[in-house]
């Protein structure tokens, strides 16, 4: 909401959602087809156009409380040689993609950053400080095991067959699961680790 009464930080900031959205799927898709999946490409979402992966909703709660999504990606397991082990490359592949993004943006501060000052002012280190915030805050949501999250993908991987049936029990309301948790604040319990957890892998 604090974007909301700062208009400048807003419009430098939707860039930076729509480059780790779109970054993320693309990810994801490209991933999917170098383990033998053509979905993606095939229903055109193997693109960085931010309109082939816009979702309104997931769009305006990462931009106005921080956790959100993008349409996701359509996967076929089927496809998949090695099932469980391709879900999970598959999985990790948008989350990589958005701390990469933070990595070079960090970097290029780093080595860039006075340049880029003089050249931009305040108005340029505010959108690479939202290029790492946002991708590195998308990345932490994601790797949260509820359902549609990525990081529910990689629990089903790694879970016995025997368990499957509460998974599925699981994913049929996670949307459910994760607005309530996103509306009591109690999402924090999960994600506050998992960010700081990133942070520490950053290089400062």
């Amino acid at each position: 909401m604090r974007l909301l009464s700062d208009p400048i930080k807003l419009i430098l900031t939707i860039p930076a959602l729509l480059w780790a959205l779109s970054f993320h799927e693309f990810c994801h898709g490209l991933a999917a087809k170098m383990c033998g999946d053509p979905t993606a490409e095939r229903s055109g979402r193997l693109s960085l156009n931010p309109f082939e992966h816009f979702d309104l909703i997931g769009t305006l709660m990462l931009l106005l409380v921080g956790f959100g999504w993008a349409k996701p990606v359509p996967i076929n397991v089927r496809y998949f040689k090695n099932p469980r082990l391709d879900l999970i490359i598959v999985s990790l592949a948008g989350i990589a993609g958005n701390i990469l993004t933070a990595v070079i943006a960090i970097l290029f501060l780093r080595y860039l950053g006075i340049w880029w000052y003089k050249l931009t002012g305040r108005a340029g280190l505010i959108f690479i400080g939202q290029m790492v915030n946002i991708n590195m805050g998308l990345a932490a949501f994601n790797l949260i095991p509820i359902p549609p999250l990525d990081g529910s993908r990689v629990l089903e991987a790694f879970l016995p067959y025997k368990y499957m049936k509460y998974y599925y029990w699981l994913e049929r309301y996670g949307l459910i699961i994760l607005f309530v948790l996103l509306l009591t604040g109690i999402i924090n319990i999960f994600f506050d680790p998992i960010i700081n957890l990133l942070w520490k892998l950053l290089p400062y």
